[in-house]
């Protein structure tokens, strides 16, 4: 009987061990994937951005002050050369993440630490998921209250202070975009606010500290890293939102830092341009690639700091 169970229990565990080898291989197939993905999606911009500055070069986009694609669609056609400087778009895109920044920060950080540090355990079940609600709302329907509501808002009121305000301004997307990225920003300092260790709110406490203080001089600084970790995520969320750029801030590719005026960002612009009746290798079509090229590496970048700033707090505080 017991070789019989011996017999049994080496089976059993030769299979265990080709269902483990099983699913590494399978976790691993998918990760190569993702990778080759990846990089083909960086090589595919590259090339085609490699095209784009074959008939522009890569000076003029990068420090040109003027964004005016307009080509001839045919050789046969006298159109305009075209200007292709990619500042006013960067500068729309700083602008408008900038002012979804200032909006999305403090409520999403205040927020975060009501429901960690002051909310009761039923009013938490509530509020939180009401509160993500908005993370589930599409953006086109932000577009529209943004456009419908927030910029005759802005218009009517900057117009009665005197104040020359366009129909679609910088201000309206921001300010919209910024509630957008609300629940984002808080439902990662909720998490990042959570890890901190009790022990030190209670060595706080037991020193005579009141909760104000021991929120912002023991948790607050506990949990700095994770926090400017979400927020970076979050900038690079604002960064490439479209729909609500469209809708709200318009097509005027303007180097401004004037919020009350219309202006457009680097995604928009990457749509525009890949719309209509255009010869795909065109110094036109080809820019969407530059600007999706620069904008990766721009994104790229603020996610690898946000990256490498959780896995610091992780190591930290896990």
């Amino acid at each position: 009987m017991f070789p019989s169970t011996n017999l049994q229990l080496r089976r059993a565990g030769r299979g265990s061990k080709l269902k483990e080898q099983i699913i590494i291989v399978g976790m691993l197939v998918c990760s190569l994937v993702a990778i080759l993905i990846t990089i083909g999606i960086v090589l595919s911009l590259a090339f085609e951005a490699f095209l784009f500055f074959r008939k522009v070069p890569v000076f003029d986009f990068l420090f040109g002050l003027e964004w005016s694609p307009q080509t001839a669609i045919r050789a046969d056609q006298v159109g305009a050369s075209g200007k292709f400087g990619v500042l006013p778009l960067l500068t729309g895109t700083v602008l408008i993440s900038f002012i979804a920044m200032a909006v999305a920060t403090p409520l999403g950080l205040y927020s975060a630490v009501y429901l960690t540090e002051y909310a009761k355990p039923k009013t938490r079940n509530w509020i939180k998921p009401t509160l993500e609600l908005l993370a589930g709302i599409p953006t086109v329907v932000y577009g529209f209250f943004a456009a419908l509501v927030v910029a005759p808002i802005i218009r009517n009121t900057g117009s009665g202070a005197g104040f020359d305000v366009s129909s679609e301004s910088a201000l309206a997307a921001g300010l919209v975009m910024g509630i957008m990225l609300i629940p984002f920003i808080s439902s990662l300092s909720d998490d990042v606010i959570s890890a901190v260790p009790k022990a030190m709110r209670e060595a706080s406490y037991g020193l005579g500290a009141t909760r104000v203080e021991t929120i912002t001089q023991v948790v607050l600084p506990a949990a700095t890293v994770g926090i400017v970790g979400s927020l970076l995520l979050a900038t690079s969320r604002a960064i490439g939102e479209t729909m609500i750029v469209v809708m709200a801030a318009g097509l005027a590719a303007k180097l401004t830092l004037n919020p009350l005026e219309a202006v457009t960002t680097m995604t928009v612009q990457i749509v525009t341009l890949l719309t209509g009746d255009q010869e795909f290798d065109s110094a036109k079509t080809l820019a969407a690639f530059a600007i999706a090229l620069f904008l990766f590496i721009l994104t790229m970048g603020l996610n690898v700091i946000a990256l490498k700033i959780v896995d610091k707090y992780k190591v930290h505080y896990a």
